[in-house]
């Protein structure tokens, strides 16, 4: 492949997604949420079928059975710890084992965390597995279960420094995590720093410090009025407060998400297929407008255009994606990885469920 200007393409119309998308949402509600696994499954199938690579359409292979399967065996995993929490627990407060309940919740919760880094690696590897270019599909013959060892330690690593260890517990996961993917006969590398985006996360870490600053400074004249006791300082507090509220709800949210987006940057931006590279040009302004628009849709359908986040969520990657360098496509063979039975079922249970 030879570098082009536009690698990927969406060429979906929501004309033409708008019957699948009413539909799924329609016998969702009226299935009570049942077929919410086949409603994926379609969804996929239209999304990845209008996603172009290079010169041909993707195609989604993955079934609505396997996602209820997969669901059905992660529910019956997490039943037993979580009745332990909501009954066991107490019961054992109550006959004086407190501190045997508290080291067993603590285990389970550090169970939760394995859990969630192995669903990230197995949803990851199952649709890979269910992705296909040319006839070819990617995906891992590794299980993930190491992977979710390092999840947990990595994570507890970057909250147990004061939280300043999160940018790289967050990179060195993406690396980790795609290291061990493929496609055809290729392997998948990552090599994310998280020194680039250092400065965003300080500037996320040290906002909750500047606003309770700009707070206690704001009501200083405040204070002195009701010290002196000339004025109405009625009016003055409600505007410090409302500030403080409006700092809290608007300006927290858009530093943590011009974070976030240069941390998509920067992974996007480091992995490789041989020597095909990616790039991911989304900026804060570009993830804003994704936001804005999925609210605003929402809130003037009353709730109906929910069904249609899919399908901006997927056009909204697809746009910003692109791929340089040279590829021997010839060269491309199939994948002979294993191909996982289920679907997502551990991050469908976690709720993170993301195209």
């Amino acid at each position: 492949m030879h570098e082009q200007d536009s690698a990927f393409a969406f060429e979906g119309n929501w004309r033409e997604f708008a019957p699948i998308a009413l539909t799924n949402l329609l016998l969702t509600i009226v299935t009570l949420g049942f077929y919410r696994f086949w409603a994926t499954t379609r969804e996929r199938r239209y999304l990845w079928s209008q996603t172009r690579f290079i010169d041909d359409r993707l195609e989604w292979t993955g079934t609505g059975k396997e996602l209820f399967v997969g669901f059905v065996l992660v529910v019956g995993l997490l039943l037993a710890p979580l009745l332990f929490i909501q009954f066991g627990l107490q019961a054992m407060i109550l006959r004086g084992y407190a501190a045997a309940a508290i080291i067993i919740t603590l285990g389970i919760y550090v169970f939760f965390l394995y859990l969630y880094g192995l669903a990230r690696f197995r949803a990851l590897r199952y649709r890979l597995s269910r992705s296909w270019w040319r006839g070819i599909r990617g995906g891992s013959d590794d299980q993930g279960f190491g992977y979710g060892w390092s999840s947990v330690w990595k994570q507890a690593v970057g909250f147990l420094a004061a939280g300043l260890m999160i940018p790289w517990a967050m990179c060195s996961l993406w690396n980790e995590r795609w290291g061990k993917m493929s496609f055809g006969g290729y392997e998948f590398s990552a090599d994310a720093d998280f020194g680039k985006i250092m400065w965003r996360y300080i500037l996320c870490y040290a906002a909750p410090f500047i606003v309770l600053f700009g707070g206690l400074i704001a009501m200083i004249p405040v204070m002195m009025t009701m010290g002196t006791g000339d004025g109405d300082p009625g009016a003055g507090a409600m505007v410090t407060v409302f500030a403080f509220i409006a700092a809290i709800y608007l300006i927290f949210p858009l530093i943590i998400l011009a974070y976030y987006a240069a941390f998509m940057r920067e992974a996007v931006g480091s992995l490789r297929l041989t020597t095909l590279d990616f790039e991911f040009t989304a900026r804060t302004k570009d993830w804003i407008k994704l936001f804005l628009g999925n609210i605003g849709l929402v809130v003037v359908t009353l709730g109906i255009g929910i069904a249609f986040l899919g399908y901006r969520n997927w056009s909204f990657f697809v746009r910003h994606m692109e791929a340089g360098g040279e590829i021997d496509v010839a060269a491309l063979t199939q994948s002979i990885t294993r191909t996982p039975g289920q679907g997502e079922g551990l991050l469908d249970a976690f709720d993170v469920g993301a195209i």
